[in-house]
């Protein structure tokens, strides 16, 4: 077994495990970047260890729906199409609308149940149900020739969950008393004392938001969190409120989870973004995108004053019904900071019980491992310091200190006969996506786009003679820190030198015209083949 991401960060969740040859994958994530990482949209798992051995994989299995457990499917998929793809519908549902964003055809995604069990290639698979923040979350059981593994996911023991789906413990008992010879447990709040606290808990919270909110009131969380979205819901219709969703994530997931009954929307609840001028703003309740802060957001452009539709300000009130993931604290204060500054009353985790964590604490997790008596354990699903709480808490039920591995990414982890051993290591860096590009940012070009901007800098000099109307030299165009192969400038810089020449044959007389000539052509050209927006200075110099 190989961890692809997610020990040692939250998010990128993946795992590799092999049986005679062939590979099942246990979840494909993203991690999302933080301000260490300028100009990246999304960092991937460990892709390229598996790239030489996509014919021996027989499957991936999805726990669950966000995106740090599904974000990276598109780019496994894209790689090798076929691979069948088992999760639950909601599951399948949100992946389904992914591969048509990135135009990949000839999937192959099986639906499968809680409680179901099914077997592919050396690796018998069941199911169970766990508790989570999203619905449809599974755990997975793998039985193979060479041991047992319970694979949690992310899960939580809500009692008294709002879609009344509990985590099925009566079949975590049963693995246990079959035998199981390797637990790997979500860690994300192994640090937390006692049990998460219930999701219906944050309701008398959120009803006061609801009460004294006088003027516009915008909740963030994150877009597939249909439970919360389903809060907050309820309270706009009790409270006579529309709801408008603000985000294409959002309004994907959400649509999503309504026609597969995920998502009870009574009638003439929703209305469109482009209707919320038609009503006062104590009529409305904005559901967004944007509670980790990410730049371009929606809550991030709402705080910019750059939303073409939404403004907030005085009087106005925005809910952050979501937890803080480590990493984001910065952007995160920064948006809550700007709204502020804005006028707008914040009202989030850190002054009310407006959240709920979808992961089970340190009391849950003691539970289970009695329940599951282990042969070994391995921590997944957390930063270095959940992972070894993680293991603390199982070494305290009775599991062998031996027996209880704490890896990080790229680690080979070995089960054979009923023991855990760590046999190896390989290289799992992260794979960065920076606009229609994969894996071609590294560390140099981080380190130069932290000191020339977030994408970048692309630079372009020509020299021409504007007494004959003519180009001299050039177009010269380099860049530092943009992503980029060698040799890529070459077609740009011959449609560049002939917008100048005939710009010139036009009757250009000003070498400020013919720069923006050069930005207007070099930026069309990156924005279209790199969804990429780097800074652009061109420099035009006459004789």
């Amino acid at each position: 077994m190989t961890p692809l991401g997610g020990l040692g960060d939250v998010g990128r969740n993946s795992a590799t495990f092999e049986v005679n040859g062939e590979i099942l994958m246990v979840d494909c994530g993203v991690l999302f970047p933080d301000e260490t990482h300028p100009g990246v949209d999304l960092i991937l798992p460990g892709l390229h260890l598996v790239n030489d051995r996509l014919d021996d994989m027989v499957a991936l299995v999805l726990t669950h729906g966000h995106e740090d457990h599904i974000g990276a499917v598109p780019y496994l998929l894209r790689r090798r199409p076929d691979i069948p793809v088992l999760g639950s519908k909601l599951t399948l549902a949100f992946v389904r609308e992914k591969l048509k964003e990135h135009r990949i055809r000839n999937t192959d995604l099986r639906e499968v149940e809680e409680g179901s069990r099914t077997r592919i290639g050396g690796f018998d698979l069941e199911f169970i149900a766990v508790n989570h923040s999203i619905p449809d979350a599974l755990a997975v059981h793998i039985r193979t020739a060479g041991g047992s593994v319970l694979h949690t996911g992310d899960f939580k023991m809500d009692q008294l969950p709002l879609d009344g789906r509990i985590t099925d413990l009566r079949a975590f008992a049963k693995v246990g008393e079959e035998g199981l010879d390797l637990f790997m447990v979500d860690s994300t709040n192994a640090e937390t004392p006692g049990f998460t606290t219930l999701e219906k808990d944050i309701q008398p919270a959120m009803e006061r938001v609801f009460a004294h909110a006088k003027g516009k009131l915008i909740v963030a969380c994150f877009a597939s969190h249909v439970h919360r979205v389903q809060q907050v819901m309820d309270e706009a219709v009790k409270a006579g409120r529309k709801v408008v969703y603000v985000g294409r994530s959002m309004v994907r997931n959400m649509t999503l989870a309504a026609q597969l009954g995920y998502l009870d929307v009574p009638g003439n609840t929703l209305i469109a973004l482009d209707d919320i001028d038609k009503y006062a703003d104590h009529e409305v309740v904005i559901i967004s995108t944007g509670s980790q802060g990410e730049p371009l957001s929606a809550l991030s452009r709402i705080a910019n004053h750059e939303h073409p539709i939404i403004r907030a300000g005085h009087g106005d009130t925005v809910l952050l019904a979501s937890s803080l993931i480590p990493g984001n604290e910065n952007s995160v204060y920064r948006v809550i900071n700007g709204l502020t500054k804005n006028g707008v009353k914040v009202v989030h985790k850190g002054n009310a019980l407006v959240h709920v964590s979808g992961h089970a604490s340190a009391g849950e997790l003691l539970y289970c491992y009695n329940i599951v008596r282990p042969r070994n354990v391995m921590p997944v699903h957390g930063e270095v310091r959940h992972l070894v709480a993680n293991a603390e808490l199982a070494i305290a039920t009775g599991v062998p200190r031996e027996n209880t591995v704490v890896v990080e990414d790229g680690a080979v982890v070995d089960l054979r006969e009923g023991r855990v051993k760590v046999v190896g290591r390989l290289e799992c860096g992260y794979i960065f996506v920076d606009g229609s590009t994969v894996d071609a940012v590294g560390d140099a070009e981080l380190d130069e786009r932290r000191i020339l901007g977030e994408e970048g800098f692309i630079s372009a000099i020509a020299v021409v003679n504007l007494h004959s109307g003519s180009l001299v030299e050039g177009p010269i165009i380099t860049a530092r820190g943009f992503v980029g192969a060698e040799g890529i400038f070459d077609d740009i810089t011959a449609e560049v030198a002939t917008a100048l020449r005939e710009a010139l044959e036009e009757g250009a007389d000003d070498t400020h015209q013919l720069q923006q000539v050069m930005r207007r052509r070099i930026g069309r050209w990156v924005s279209k083949r790199f969804r990429a927006r780097p800074m652009i200075v061109p420099v035009v110099l006459a004789t």
